[in-house]
């Protein structure tokens, strides 16, 4: 192993002590598919507190797995890092049952900013269901 991927490796066992720590995506029943540097993919099924008056995922939900798979993209590189922000567009509802995919790739990382992409799809089909932009803050060491 060279030593790029040793640094890979220690970088990523932080992201993945974070995520372990991660009571909230733990208590949705998200489950952390991929982890890898500047990418990650992470699943959850929708249940019945999942759904509003409209018989559909209720989009705080949805928006909160994009968000646990944004986290562990930005946090990839071994760095403190936070939201600072991010928008969301909802393209097709989830429904009762459907186990939904977020997809998060960092695009582009400048300074202690960055920039994150996450594709929310249905598992069964692919249908895209929201798509979803991060902007991150990487914090000083403390």
């Amino acid at each position: 192993m060279g030593d790029d991927e040793v640094d890979d490796e220690i970088d990523l066992a932080h992201v993945r002590r974070m995520w372990a720590d991660d009571e909230a995506s733990r208590g949705l029943g998200m489950e952390a598919v991929v982890v890898e540097l500047d990418h990650a993919v992470v699943r959850m099924e929708v249940t019945p507190a999942m759904v509003n008056g409209h018989a559909i995922a209720h989009g705080g939900f949805v928006f909160t797995l994009a968000d646990s798979a944004f986290a562990l993209a930005c946090n990839s590189g071994g760095t403190l890092t936070v939201a600072a922000g991010a928008d969301i567009t909802f393209v097709t509802a989830g429904r009762l049952g459907d186990v939904l995919v977020a997809e998060a790739h960092q695009r582009r990382t400048f300074g202690r900013s960055g920039l994150t992409d996450v594709t929310v799809t249905r598992e069964s089909d692919g249908a895209v269901v929201a798509e979803f932009r991060g902007r991150s803050r990487s914090l000083p060491p403390r």
